[in-house]
């Protein structure tokens, strides 16, 4: 019974806590479970530098493990060979950025229909109806499913040797489940729609987290549209066609929630695009070793928060959830699958042009099933959003014809 107390401390903590605050709570616990994972790891890894472990070798399970873990090859991905670089053709390298935006359309597209009515519907058990909470076991679900198909891909297929220690999969496994729980927990406050907008002006951050992670230099024409870009999501947002702004504490719960989404989410992928870089990773390899470490995470904090198992008999006492959430982590499988070979083909900011597109799409789509309006207001600011995203595109074509003509040498006419 002892082992109850703390757990009957921390529900009747949170049950006096506001519902309006209630994800600072629970954010927040989620973070130290964490974080019993983060310096336990912390110490070993400073610990096997400060005795330089790994340099004495070995050949038994435990120097194998944390070499794996915390060995770091000198020359990194570059090692031996360098690999040979695929020149492909405009035409090949449009059929291919096609490619993957239909592939993330289709995958999240549904996971975004799927993740609205998971959040927002209730879900009936013969005169019983109840709404769905906790956003941390949906996370935990979907890289699950995630880690088990990359993991399975992998043992059936030959793989490249992989050079990355697992350690640096820890840090974008957690901007990577923060941004998730973010997404979900957003969906309390604010609708679906202005959730997605948002979401687009994800490309400064993206653009400022590449400057500082992997140095990246961007053109002025690309600041410039990522600007116009967040005006028209500003504008969008301050719509009064928000149908759950019931209140201004509402409103800033949700605009805080999706500022945090769009921190960890720009982090997330320009880290992984430095591993990919680095080490020469397969996007299947990425998306198995960051799952697994976020399935770690997840599991660990969800058990010590009490919750596992309480999430679990939602799913027995609602067949529907099951299913629901079965989708769910399908189609988040799939666009992983996307998002990662996205990344390390076409970089972070293409990525983030791409989702843009696919976000407009799912407000329309969202407006659709689930009735939300959008004003004039909101109208001006969704086509400020895609003006600015094909105003990239030209200025993006026209400055690579200008550099093209520029490096092609002029004939002399005799």
């Amino acid at each position: 019974m002892a082992t109850n107390v703390p757990f009957k401390i921390t529900s009747s903590f949170i049950k006096q806590v506001p519902e309006e605050y209630s994800w600072l709570v629970h954010g927040l616990m989620n973070i130290l479970g964490y974080a019993t994972l983060f310096i336990p790891g912390y110490l070993t890894f400073k610990y096997v530098r400060k005795i330089n472990y790994i340099s004495y070798g070995g050949d038994g399970w435990c120097f194998r493990s944390i070499q794996m873990c915390y060995g770091e090859e000198e020359s990194g991905g570059a090692s031996g060979n360098p690999p040979s670089v695929i020149q492909r053709s405009t035409s090949q390298e449009i059929i291919s950025i096609l490619f993957h935006f239909f592939g993330l359309q289709v995958s999240y597209l549904t996971w975004g229909v799927l993740q609205e009515k998971v959040m927002t519907q209730k879900y009936q058990s013969g005169m019983e109806t109840e709404h769905f909470k906790d956003s941390q076991f949906l996370v935990f679900v979907n890289r699950v499913l995630a880690f088990c198909m990359s993991g399975i891909y992998i043992f059936c297929t030959k793989q490249t040797r992989h050079r990355c220690p697992l350690y640096k999969y820890a840090f974008c496994s957690f901007s990577n489940i923060m941004s998730s729980w973010c997404q979900y927990e957003a969906l309390k406050y604010v609708s679906f729609p202005h959730q997605v907008l948002a979401k687009a002006a994800k490309t400064i951050p993206v653009m400022l987290m590449g400057r500082i992670i992997t140095k990246t230099k961007y053109e002025y024409y690309e600041y410039v549209t990522s600007v116009i870009l967040s005006i028209g999501m500003l504008i969008f947002m301050l719509d009064v066609g928000n149908d759950r702004t019931d209140s201004a504490i509402t409103t800033f719960s949700g605009a805080i929630l999706l500022i945090l989404y769009i921190i960890f989410d720009s982090f997330t992928s320009n880290w992984q695009q430095a591993l990919f870089k680095t080490y020469k990773i397969k996007p299947v390899q990425m998306m198995c070793c960051v799952n697994l470490f976020s399935c770690i995470f997840t599991a660990v904090s969800l058990l010590q928060q009490n919750v596992f198992f309480k999430s679990f008999h939602f799913m027995l006492k609602y067949p529907q959830f099951i299913v629901d959430c079965l989708l769910l982590s399908v189609c988040s499988a799939a666009g992983q699958l996307f998002i990662f070979s996205t990344i390390a083909k076409f970089g972070p900011l293409i990525f983030a042009i791409i989702t843009t597109i696919r976000q407009g799409l799912s407000v329309l789509l969202s407006c659709i099933i689930y009735n939300h309006h959008v004003t004039i207001a909101g109208t001006f600011g969704i086509t400020l959003v895609f003006t600015s995203v094909l105003l990239r595109i030209y200025c993006g074509q026209r400055l690579k014809n200008l550099r093209k003509n520029l490096n092609t040498p002029q004939k002399i006419a005799v």
